[in-house]
């Protein structure tokens, strides 16, 4: 090792002489590994939490604090200086439980594992008719006899935090294994199913609830909980009603209610379309039909 060093050296001092380069020893190099690891975990981290979204909001406001700053703007630039430590303060707390868990699981993981157990080389599959078959399917079957169930289908956000809510279940999405999950009395029945391409992932997940006033009353926990979800992910959830077997759609924070089963096909159809942008956002701009 030594030797190739000195033999590195030897060269640098002979044929780049003339590039003004910092003098570089293997201590530097294994520093500059391990503060890449780490950066490198940091951001993973951030990217499989709702952190991912936080450190977009904060580029956002440093980038609007260096506008600012080249344009002389002196009082903008007096606030951002007296908030930026109660914003830090602030992210900490909102936070704590994702910092909790980051730290729970370095202290579980060897060093090893933590370095290769992130690395995911599956391949992720695709959201399939076949799968909105099934799923159209076992809904309206669940209708017929008033069963309730809650479907969440993942979009481009991931639902991890979500998924660590319930069990997990890694199944291939089948209507009559839906129908089982949500058949009353069954120790799955109680909470959201998540859908990720064509598995389900995870059921019994615990979704948060929509605070949105304008909702009708009419409508429920089950329902409330689907607008939740939609209004901090790009997910899709499918609502089956326990009380009047009516099936609804729920997507960025608006509800479409009683919708007929070519309907309902036809929206989830519109996830595995090569548009840019879905054309169910432009349809639930335009028919919120909250009050129904």
């Amino acid at each position: 090792m030594e030797n190739l060093w000195t033999m590195l050296e030897s060269f640098r001092d002979e044929y780049l002489s003339w590039m003004s380069m910092p003098y570089v020893n293997v201590v530097d190099v294994i520093e500059i590994i391990i503060i890449a690891f780490l950066i490198y975990h940091v951001l993973l981290w951030t990217k499989n939490t709702r952190a991912w979204n936080l450190l977009k909001g904060m580029l956002f406001i440093f980038a609007f604090a260096l506008i600012a700053a080249l344009f002389q703007m002196n009082t903008i630039l007096w606030i951002f200086e007296k908030t930026i430590n109660i914003l830090v303060i602030a992210a900490v707390v909102v936070f704590q439980p994702e910092l909790r868990k980051a730290l729970e699981t370095l202290g579980t993981r060897s060093i090893m594992r933590a370095f290769w157990g992130s690395v995911k080389f599956e391949e992720d599959e695709g959201f399939s008719r076949k799968t909105i078959e099934e799923i159209t399917r076992a809904c309206y079957d669940m209708g017929k006899v008033k069963t309730g169930a809650l479907i969440v289908i993942k979009n481009k956000d991931l639902l991890e935090d979500y998924e660590r809510t319930g069990i997990a279940v890694d199944a291939k999405v089948t209507s009559q294994l839906l129908i089982n999950i949500f058949e009353k009395n069954t120790p799955l029945h109680d909470g959201a199913v998540i859908v990720h391409g064509n598995r389900i992932t995870s059921a019994t997940c615990y979704l948060p609830l929509s605070d949105n006033m304008n909702l009708s009353k009419e409508l429920g926990t089950r329902h409330r909980a689907a607008v939740g979800i939609s209004e901090v992910t790009d997910s899709v959830t499918i609502i089956v009603s326990e009380e009047t077997g009516a099936v609804s759609l729920a997507c960025g924070g608006s509800i479409l209610r009683n919708l007929s089963q070519e309907n309902l096909k036809s929206e989830l159809e519109k996830l595995i379309s090569d548009e840019s942008e879905p054309a169910y956002k432009g349809l639930f701009r335009r028919r919120n039909k909250n009050a129904d």
